[in-house]
Parts: C-alpha cells; structure tokens; sequence
C-alpha cells in the first residue's frame, strides 16, 4: 500500500524542496499528448501541441519568477489575498518579457494588457470569480505552506494537505491561464483574419482550424459553452461544493472536480443563477418521480396489454376450436 505524501505546513528546507520538485515534476509533463481529452472546449484547442508545450513553459517559467519576487517583498498571507487580481495581472504581463515568437507575443500581450479591464466579459468573469481559486490558495501553498491555508476551506485537515492536492491546483493554474492568453488573443487584439495568417505563418495552429470558418465555429462553440457554464455550471458546481480543475495526463489534458467550501461564493450568486439553480433543483426532485410514475404507468400498461392479447388469442383459439368441431 503507497503512503500518502503530504504537503509541507511551513517554510522550511521540505516546502522549498517540495516547490522544485513540483516544477520538474510538471514540467516532464508538458513532453505528454496535450490534446484536450474532455467534452469541454478550452481556447489553447486552436494550439498544436509544439506551442502549446511552448505556452506552458513561459508560464511554468514566468511563475517561478513571481514566486521569488513575492519572497522577496515579504508579503504576508493577508497582503497577498488582496493583491491576487492584480498579481494575476502583472503575472500574465510579464510574458511581455519574453522574446520566444516575437510578433505573436507581442500581439498576445496587447491582449493581456486589458485583463483587468474587461470584467464584463462573460468567460473572464468565470475565472475572476474563482481566482482565490485559481492563484491565491496555490501561492500560499507554495511560499507559506500548508497551515496559511483557511481550514474550513476544502474536506481534509490543512495539515495533512495531499501533495496531490497542490499538483492538481498547480497543473490548473497552468492550464486555466493559458486558456486566458489565447481568450485575449482573440478578443481582444487583431481581426480574425488577421489572427488566421498569423497563426497559418508562424505555424502555431492545430490542423483542425485551419479556416476561418473552422475558427468562427470553434469560438462560437466556446461562447455558448462559456454562457452555459455561467449560469447552469458554475451556479451548480457552487450549490455542490465542487471546483472543476484541469490536469495534464498521459491521455491528454482531462478535467476533474476538488470538493471545496464555497459558502461565500452561494451568497454573491445573482438572482438569474439563483433562479437557475432552483430550476436545476425542482428538475432533479421532480424528474425522478416522474420516471418512477412512467415506469409504473408503463409496466401496468404492458401488463394490462398481455392479458388483453392472451384474452383474445384464447378467444380466437376458442373460436376456431368450436369451428372445427362443428
């Protein structure tokens, strides 16, 4: 029976050594089938997997630098909470840095540079709402250890944090800020015909979106997803108690859902999500009783059905018995 590693609970020799091993660990991973395996779609789908390798490093390696930099300003725990949307920002920006694909870059940073500015945006709102998720847990883990961590928060004891547990929230952040990148890229930056020869230059995308039309159907797809998510989805991994997290397999990059305390998150839920998920609710107590009622209804039917057809049979056979006989 394998032990169950457990993350460090303070800084010390073991958190800074469970923090590099975390990022080898996930960077051997990055050589694996990045092919999004989920029913979802995720905006980096339009990446082959060269580049998308080549994304996740940039941040793989911006984050590194952003672990330092916070080290070295001394935030606390409670500075820190507070600053993560803007540290979520100046992360992202700092790709700007990066001299890898130039002319792409450039234009992705473009993007990126409104991020703070479109929070009516329908699919960043998504990420916004969940970034104590998204950046702020992670970043305690890494730099404070374990014991920062609120305890009523997720469903096992602070101090025997799984080292899973920090992997699967590491691995999201890579993958869900990535999938911010491209988001910009297309929304915020060049026109799409200008998005397409670039990519179709700089051979950057997935074979399956070649065309305009194959990209125009592509975030078409993403967009009714996104408006789904924010009002059936979300409301409802919220009301569950449940975070959908992305992870990086040898299958490809699949999607699962960490069981976490979201209490505060039920009490900002709009009116219209609320009103969704009290019809989610009312469809699953009623849908139930219904199939039950069908089902009854059904085999009564059928029974009744029977008998009515071996009633007739026996009287045709009758019948024919009383012809035959006469």
């Amino acid at each position: 029976m394998q032990m169950i590693k457990y993350w460090p609970n303070t800084q010390s020799i073991n958190l800074n050594n469970a923090v590099v091993n975390l990022f080898i660990t996930t960077k051997k991973k990055f050589v694996y089938n990045l092919s999004n395996n989920t029913n979802h779609c995720l905006y980096i789908d339009i990446l082959n997997n060269i580049n998308k390798q080549k994304l996740f490093y940039m941040i793989l390696n911006e984050l590194e630098k952003l672990i330092l930099d916070i080290i070295e300003l001394n935030l606390d725990r409670i500075k820190l909470k507070k600053l993560s949307y803007k540290i979520l920002y100046n992360f992202i920006k700092m790709i700007q840095k990066l001299n890898i694909y130039s002319k792409i870059i450039t234009m992705i940073v473009l993007a990126i540079i409104s991020i703070i500015v479109i929070i009516n945006n329908t699919y960043f709102n998504i990420i916004l709402k969940e970034s104590y998720l998204l950046i702020n847990n992670l970043l305690i883990y890494l730099i404070f250890g374990s014991s920062f961590i609120d305890n009523q928060l997720f469903i096992f004891n602070k101090l025997y944090t799984p080292y899973k547990h920090v992997q699967i929230l590491f691995e999201n952040f890579i993958i869900q800020t990535s999938n911010l990148v491209i988001y910009n890229l297309f929304y915020k930056s060049l026109y799409l015909s200008q998005i397409l020869q670039i990519m179709q230059k700089n051979t950057l995308s997935n074979y399956s979106y070649a065309s305009t039309r194959s990209i125009i159907f592509f975030l078409n797809n993403l967009n009714i997803q996104n408006l789904i998510y924010k009002y059936i989805g979300q409301p409802k991994a919220i009301y569950s108690a449940r975070y959908q997290v992305w992870l990086i397999s040898h299958e490809g990059i699949i999607t699962k859902y960490i069981y976490t305390n979201r209490l505060l998150d039920i009490k900002k839920l709009s009116k219209t999500k609320t009103f969704f998920l009290c019809c989610l609710e009312i469809k699953d107590i009623l849908i139930p009783k219904i199939e039950k009622i069908i089902i009854i209804i059904g085999k009564y039917f059928i029974y009744i059905l029977i008998n009515l057809i071996g009633n007739i049979m026996i009287l045709i056979i009758r019948a024919m018995i009383s012809y035959l006989q006469k």
